[in-house]
């Protein structure tokens, strides 16, 4: 009963909480706030004990907010605001919407005046249209107005505009057209080679592997990256990839011996003194001692090793001007190594690590081709760094 109690406590708290949050919505001129709060509140029961506070207030809010938005309107249009077609039509949307959220929840009943709450509704449809089609030509204009200053910037700001064009009426005449253009022609293009001065062949995987930047996630919506030079693109900017120097050691094999002894516990037996008589402890019983016995291995460690050493460096250039905007170095080593065992004696003397060597065997030493693959993979996450981490601007 306590239980039941308290909960019904907390649930009025909890509604005169709402009910003054709401009231200071209003009081500070959050309208909307005020009308969300109450619907919400509506929707879960509108005939519950709050209820009608919270109709009352959603009365009173819609009110107000259907006041001042249509004093903004007639305010927006006596202005000069350029904004003022924008804010026009998205402040009828906001009319209706508002009407359209309130709508299922009627009829509101208030009970203790004895009257239903009022909502005065109106048809927005032709106002919307009507700003809509102003609207949508101020947004033509301005996108086509920009368009012709022929610059990356403005091309960008004129996506921006034929966006939000297509995306109120994606029929407006070219307009989908005209979003396309400006992304094409507000993209930075940029033109990779890849130079090799090492005097040492790369493999054609792993050019292909770097220069295939879909693979690098740079997901940049205003650049594109080409390894070849593809008609009608302008490019604006340019990256080499220069190989300087590729070094690759011979293959190495080197062995060391060595010298494994330990002594073992191989049973136990009874302690006996001079005359061959068993002896106790103080407790009677007989005393036992460990017996060990020594044992010696020769263990010969092998060692394979090979070793590609590359260097180079990322020139990003602006192909306008000619001018280098900037060098970042590229260093990387990758190392072949396997280590295996073999022993001679008892091998009751190897550790553990000893007894893991053994189990490894000769491998073939991998060829010079797949030395610089591997060592090229981490020259790509190098690269796909300096894209990352650094612009042409």
């Amino acid at each position: 009963m306590k239980k039941i109690l308290l909960l019904n406590l907390v649930f009025i708290l909890a509604a005169c909480n709402s009910v003054k949050i709401n009231q200071r919505y209003i009081s500070q001129g959050n309208y909307d706030n005020a009308i969300n709060l109450a619907v919400k509140k509506l929707q879960k029961n509108k005939h519950s004990a709050k209820a009608e506070e919270h109709i009352l207030l959603l009365e009173e809010a819609f009110k107000k907010a259907v006041d001042k938005d249509k004093r903004a309107i007639k305010y927006y249009q006596k202005t000069d605001d350029p904004q003022a077609s924008r804010k026009i039509y998205y402040t009828y949307t906001l009319l209706r919407e508002r009407q359209e959220k309130i709508r299922p929840l009627l009829p509101l009943t208030i009970n203790s005046q004895g009257r239903d709450a009022h909502f005065h509704f109106e048809d927005y449809s032709d106002k919307i249209a009507k700003a809509r089609a102003i609207f949508e030509k101020q947004l033509y204009e301005t996108g086509k107005l920009l368009m012709s200053y022929n610059t990356k910037e403005d091309y960008k700001k004129a996506y921006s505009v034929f966006c939000e064009l297509t995306d109120i009426n994606p029929l407006y005449k070219d307009a989908k057209q005209l979003r396309e253009e400006a992304h094409f022609r507000g993209t930075d293009f940029v033109l990779v080679h890849l130079k090799n001065y090492s005097g040492i062949l790369i493999p054609q995987n792993l050019e292909s592997d770097l220069l295939n930047f879909n693979t690098y996630g740079l997901d940049n919506f205003w650049m594109q990256f080409h390894n070849a030079p593809q008609n009608g693109i302008d490019y604006n900017y340019g990256i080499d990839l220069i190989f300087r120097s590729i070094q690759i050691s011979p293959e190495r094999i080197f062995e060391k011996e060595f010298h494994k002894d330990k002594e073992i516990k191989i049973g136990w037996e009874y302690k006996k003194d001079r005359n061959g008589n068993i002896l106790h402890d103080e407790n009677g019983n007989p005393v036992k001692i460990d017996l060990f016995e020594a044992v010696e291995a020769d263990l010969l460690v092998t060692t394979q090793s090979k070793a590609a050493h590359v260097t180079g460096e990322v020139i990003f250039k602006d192909l306008n001007t000619g001018r280098q905007i900037n060098t970042f170095p590229l260093e990387t080593e990758y190392v072949f190594e396997n280590i295996f065992a073999s022993y001679q004696g008892d091998k009751r003397a190897l550790d553990e690590a000893d007894l893991d060597l053994i189990k490894n065997r000769f491998v073939p030493f991998p060829n010079n081709e797949q030395m610089i693959y591997d060592a090229g993979e981490d020259i790509k996450n190098q690269l796909k760094d300096i894209l990352k981490n650094n612009s042409f601007y």
